[in-house]
C-alpha cells in the first residue's frame, strides 16, 4: 500500500493525480491523505481509485501571523501526525508519497517516526517550507529543475502531437484558485481579440466566476467561462496560445500539449518561485516571461500578435517527452 499526500493547490494536486493513474495501471494500491483545504476535496474526494481517503485539519504555517497563531498551527499539526501515524497503521502503508504543501506534513512527519520510506515530489524551481523540511529525511527526491531533472510527472491525457500553426483562439488560465490580474487583463483586451477573429476560453477561478461571466455576456463577447474544470487538457489542444501564471503543473501540462506561452508570474509566490519557473523555460526559448509591473494593455497585445506560434510550439513537439509518473512510481513498487 502506497500513501500519497500533500495538496492545497492544484499544482500539487496535479502531481499526485498523475502518479496515483500510474500507480493504478501497476496494479498498486493507494490511499491519500490531505486537508480539508477546498481543492484537496475537490480534486479526491470522490476518486475511486484510491482505497481510502482522509482529509485532515491541517492548515499552512507561513502565512500565519502572530505568535498566537502559529503555536495553535503547531498544536493542530501534532494531533494531525497522531492521525495519520493511526492511518499508516491501519492500512499498513509501505511507502509514503508526498507532493509538497502544508497538506503534506502532518503524514510526512508520521512516514519518518513510522519508519517508512518517503518519496517526495519537489514541483518547483524553490522547494516549499515543507519538502525542504522532510527532503531531509527522504530516501529520494525528484524535481524537474534542479539536476538530475527528473521528468514532471504529468498525467497523460495532456501530451499531444498537435503543431499549433496560428492564433485563432487563446485561453486564459490563472490557476486553480484563479487569478484576478490575469482575469481583469483577459477582460480588458477580449474586445481587440474579438475584433481580430480570436476566441477565448477563460478559466477565472471560483472568486470571479459570476462577474466575469456577466461581462462578457453584457459586451456580447463569446467566450467559454469556467471556475475550474477537469478537462483542461481538452482547452489545452483546441487553443493555441496560452496566458497563465507561472506554477510548475501550467508550465508542464502546457509544455506536453506543444502550447505556446505567455507567462505572468504571481508576485506573492514563496520566493518568487514562479518567476524561476518561467524562466527556465523562457531561457530554453520554449515561452514567454513578463513581470506583472510590465503589464498594461497594449504591451500584452503587442507581445500576443508578435508570438511566432508555429515556431514555439514546433520547439515544443521536438522535446523529448516523459511522464515523470512513471518514473517515481518504478521508485514506489
Amino acid at each position: 500500500m502506497v500513501l500519497i499526500t500533500g495538496g492545497g493547490s492544484g499544482g500539487h494536486l496535479a502531481i499526485a493525480k498523475a502518479v496515483l493513474q500510474e500507480c493504478h495501471k501497476k496494479n498498486i494500491k493507494c490511499i491519500y491523505v490531505g486537508s480539508n483545504n477546498h481543492h484537496d476535496r475537490l480534486w479526491f474526494e470522490n476518486e475511486d481509485m484510491f482505497e481510502a481517503k482522509y482529509f485532515l485539519n491541517a492548515t499552512g504555517f507561513v502565512d500565519k501571523k502572530g505568535i498566537f497563531a502559529k503555536i495553535l498551527v503547531l498544536f493542530g499539526l501534532i494531533k494531525t501526525i497522531f492521525a495519520s501515524i493511526k492511518i499508516i497503521k491501519k492500512h499498513k502503508v509501505k511507502k509514503v508519497f508526498s507532493v509538497g504543501g502544508y497538506s503534506s506534513v502532518s503524514a510526512g512527519v508520521a512516514s519518518v517516526l513510522c519508519f517508512k520510506p518517503l518519496y517526495i515530489h519537489e514541483q518547483n524551481s524553490v522547494f516549499g517550507l515543507a519538502n525542504k523540511i522532510l527532503s531531509k529525511f527522504a530516501k529520494r527526491t525528484f524535481c524537474s529543475f534542479t539536476e538530475p531533472y527528473d521528468p514532471y510527472p504529468v498525467q497523460e491525457k495532456f501530451f499531444s502531437d498537435i503543431v499549433k500553426t496560428s492564433l485563432k483562439k487563446i485561453v486564459f488560465i490563472g490557476g486553480s484558485n484563479g487569478a484576478s490580474f490575469i482575469n481583469e487583463l483577459a477582460l480588458s483586451i477580449a474586445p481587440v481579440l474579438e475584433q481580430n477573429g480570436i476566441s477565448i476560453i477563460h478559466q477565472c477561478g471560483d472568486k470571479d466566476f459570476i462577474k466575469c461571466k456577466e461581462w462578457y455576456e453584457n459586451n456580447n463577447i463569446k467566450a467559454e467561462v469556467f471556475s475550474f474544470t477537469n478537462e483542461l487538457d481538452k482547452h489545452l489542444k483546441t487553443a493555441d496560445l496560452c496566458i497563465a501564471r507561472a506554477g510548475a503543473s501550467t508550465i508542464f501540462e502546457c509544455l506536453a500539449a506543444n502550447m505556446p506561452c505567455i507567462f505572468i508570474p504571481y508576485v506573492y509566490a514563496y520566493k518568487n518561485h514562479q518567476f524561476y519557473n518561467a524562466k527556465f523555460l523562457c531561457d530554453k526559448q520554449l515561452g514567454f516571461l513578463i513581470e506583472q509591473k510590465n503589464i498594461n494593455k497594449n504591451a500584452i497585445l503587442e507581445l500576443i500578435f508578435s508570438v511566432n506560434i508555429k515556431e514555439i510550439s514546433l520547439r515544443l513537439s521536438h522535446l523529448e517527452k516523459v511522464n515523470g509518473a512513471k518514473e517515481i512510481v518504478k521508485a514506489l513498487s
